[in-house]
């Protein structure tokens, strides 16, 4: 599907989507210097509702402190502007994506003279890495690229500057034939995908790497450890040994854009039966239960745009 619509906000208005352009000497384009979210609203019986949005908001004014970005928006007037967005374009089961980042003023690497922007956009995107692959799973492989460091770049921080290793993770896989690819930390531990958090079930129990393996502390990953503990499923957070994904159960992958997508085979092994488990299974059907607006939202979740 062309990831198009009508409208992007931008700095408090909107302009037509081809019309949304920036400076090519703009800070961001040259230096990674922006920090972003990716949020989903989905369509329920009620109309569009924005997944997890307080949520999302809070961790991109986070991210902005730490690389020392004053945002030119309140939070409220961000929050507003995503819904508006949604409504402005028609859509109701979307993917949007609101961008903080330096526009043009000058090149040099300290960036604070340059003026700070703000986009939002949004269009209709489905499932991230196929339509099948939330039944029938995907195939992943360990990448050669490692996850950053400690105190070299901030993991817990969703910049775009950082998404230069994801972009080499992902072609990695894509050139080995793997829809995706599992990077480890620089201790040689499991960390994460090159856009998801990863899930690994062993003897009934979900582990999932700790913030410090150099994760993003993805939203949608706080949420399903709280439909596991809901389910009476035992979550633990504890370094995977590589080895640990060849003798797992099933594994998954989740985040906003993959939701919770399972994991088949890893390195050309075959994960569990090769297909999606139960516990994947019913994480999914709890999830896209509360999403969907099927049963009550009981973690109050959704913010309905209207």
């Amino acid at each position: 599907m062309a990831m198009k619509s009508d409208y992007i906000w931008f700095d408090g208005q909107f302009v037509p989507w081809d019309e949304a352009k920036v400076h090519v000497l703009s800070h961001a384009l040259h230096y990674g210097s922006s920090v972003f979210e990716g949020i989903r609203a989905y369509d329920t019986p009620s109309g569009a509702a924005v997944f997890c949005l307080p949520q999302h908001l809070k961790r991109m004014v986070n991210s902005c402190r730490v690389y020392r970005m004053d945002i030119p928006f309140s939070t409220e007037e961000l929050s507003q502007a995503i819904r508006d967005t949604v409504v402005k374009n028609d859509l109701r089961s979307c993917y949007i994506r609101p961008l903080v980042f330096r526009g043009c003023g000058q090149l040099g690497v300290e960036p604070r003279s340059c003026p700070v922007q703000v986009i939002v956009a949004a269009w209709e995107w489905g499932a991230y890495l196929g339509a099948e692959a939330l039944e029938q799973g995907i195939d992943a492989g360990v990448s050669s690229w490692r996850r950053m460091a400690p105190d070299t770049t901030p993991a817990a921080v969703k910049a775009g500057g950082h998404y230069t290793n994801s972009q080499l993770i992902r072609m990695e896989a894509a050139e080995h034939g793997y829809a995706e690819g599992i990077a480890l930390d620089v201790y040689g531990y499991v960390s994460e995908g090159s856009g998801e958090n990863i899930f690994v079930v062993q003897d009934g129990v979900l582990y999932t790497p700790p913030r410090a393996a150099s994760i993003l502390n993805g939203i949608t990953r706080q949420c399903v450890m709280q439909l596991a503990q809901d389910a009476g499923i035992p979550v633990v957070e504890a370094q995977i040994a590589r080895e640990q994904l060849y003798l797992a159960d099933e594994i998954f992958f989740s985040g906003t854009a993959a939701e919770l997508t399972p994991i088949r085979s890893v390195d050309h092994i075959v994960v569990g039966p090769g297909r999606r488990g139960p516990i994947t299974a019913r994480l999914q059907e709890d999830f896209f239960a509360i999403v969907s607006g099927e049963v009550p939202d009981r973690h109050h979740w959704l913010t309905p745009v209207a």
